[in-house]
């Protein structure tokens, strides 16, 4: 398994313990996230010289590992990891004859209909309409995974849309809102949308790919559509905090952003907001679920279950500040996951 001390990884790697595999990871280094977990370590990146060899023996690889950034300054290193390491994924995997491989894209390399629908797993926009190098390193990755399949590899796809909840340690985009709302950072909101599920089931579907997934598929791992700001809400019900209620205009941080990235940063200044993650903003991110609920039996399981199981863990592990006199257990009270 690659990227397994990732968000989307340290969740697999447990539902797969639990189900009585012996997990094999590929790892860089020390991983927090998988302590005191029973698995085996192969230390090395996506083109270490004895990939094959490790994998030699497994029943399925899980190919989780990217690299994200919506910074243009990473676009070289996007295009290395997320494109030539899944193609170099995807040979080792074929030259150790492992059965069959989960490739984890993303519903950033589908991209979302231009008249405002959920998109589907039979949607795909161009690679020009994809906003940043992120999604468009996405794109090509899989296209790496549909030509593997074409050319007689057992390949299934999966792509997860907003997955939330516990070890999400870097923390994602969406993990970041969680915590900059819990520390009173967030005084306004811009209108967006997004399909945001709890990464627990994003986890099972993954396993779910493996036993019950058509080769060359792809699913959407997600499960519902919310506007940011009735995410935000629901982070209020959990939290007892007030949701912000200022929308900011489009053209606000469109200026701020571009002003920090494009003219400020070569000039020696950090930026602090990357300006395609504010042009993907005006976009609503919406997907279909369907088929992978249909298909696969992947489990739908409440919003703000998930949304609840983050707060507690951001909360435990001292990523919260302002707010802290709220009851640990109030939060959780919603929580019905371990």
């Amino acid at each position: 398994m690659t990227g397994a001390s990732g968000f989307v990884g340290a969740n697999l790697v447990r539902a797969l313990l639990e189900r009585g595999w012996r997990v094999r990871a590929l790892l860089r280094g020390d991983a927090p996230s998988l302590s005191g977990l029973d698995l085996e370590r192969f230390t090395g990146d996506l083109f270490a010289p004895g990939l094959a060899e490790a994998m030699r023996g497994c029943d399925a690889v899980f190919h989780v590992a990217a690299t994200y950034s919506l910074w243009r300054r990473d676009q070289v290193a996007l295009t290395r990891a997320n494109v030539e390491g899944t193609r170099n994924v995807l040979a080792a995997a074929r030259a150790a004859r492992v059965p069959r491989t989960v490739h984890t894209s993303s519903v950033a390399a589908i991209g979302v209909r231009s008249d405002g629908r959920p998109a589907d797993e039979t949607y795909q926009s161009t690679p020009e309409r994809l906003i940043g190098a992120y999604k468009r390193s996405k794109y090509f990755a899989e296209l790496e995974a549909r030509r593997a399949f074409a050319a007689g590899q057992d390949v299934v796809i999966v792509n997860p849309t907003t997955p939330v909840g516990p070890w999400d340690a870097k923390p994602t985009p969406t993990g970041e809102i969680v915590v900059r709302f819990l520390n009173r950072r967030m005084p306004a909101y811009v209108d967006t949308g997004l399909n945001v599920v709890d990464v627990r089931d994003v986890a099972a579907g993954h396993v779910l790919a493996y036993e019950r997934g058509r080769a060359g598929e792809r699913y959407i791992l997600g499960n519902e559509n919310l506007t940011l700001r009735a995410l935000l809400d629901l982070l209020a019900e959990i939290s007892g905090l007030p949701a912000p209620r200022l929308r900011l205009p489009r053209v606000i941080p469109l200026a701020y952003a571009a002003l920090g990235e494009l003219v400020l940063a070569p000039l020696g200044f950090t930026a602090d907001i990357a300006l395609d993650s504010v042009r993907m903003a005006k976009q609503r991110m919406f997907y279909a679920t369907e088929k992978a609920a249909t298909e696969l039996g992947v489990p739908r399981s409440p919003v703000i279950t998930a949304l609840a199981d983050a707060v507690a863990w951001f909360h435990g592990h001292g990523y919260t500040t302002a707010g802290r006199h709220h009851s640990e257990d109030g939060w959780r009270s919603l929580s019905s996951k371990p």
